[in-house]
């Protein structure tokens, strides 16, 4: 069973960064694989992703602050986030999935990490 394990979560101050690292485990072949991210109250977003060959693609809020690397051997991605505001508290979780940037056919989630900006 495809796994998907996301860490790096935590309480940051405004101006701070964080790193998330998502790996994806018992995997072959990965399609497309990201970061979403759910606050209350708000629609669930698509943060980042790299998709198949190799093209990184950002949401316009975190465009220039966020930067998403890939590494293929070990099916890990990791969200480099820098200047966090506090609207970017949220839930981020990671996603592995077959299909388009967005359209998933199939796809695998992890459990999601807490991001909290806040002073």
């Amino acid at each position: 069973q495809v796994q998907v394990v996301e860490s790096g979560g935590g309480l940051v101050q405004p101006g701070g960064s964080l790193r998330l690292s998502c790996a994806a485990s018992d995997i072959s072949n990965i399609n497309v694989m990201g970061w979403y991210r759910q606050a209350p109250g708000k629609q669930r977003e698509l943060v980042a992703a790299v998709t198949n060959d190799g093209r990184m693609n950002y949401s316009e809020s975190v465009k220039g602050r966020f930067f998403l690397s890939r590494d293929n051997a070990k099916k890990t991605i990791y969200l480099q986030m820098n200047s966090l505001k506090p609207e970017d508290t949220a839930v981020y979780i990671c996603a592995v999935w077959w299909g388009g940037l967005h359209y998933h056919t199939t796809d695998y989630w992890g459990e999601g990490t807490q991001v909290t900006v806040s002073s």
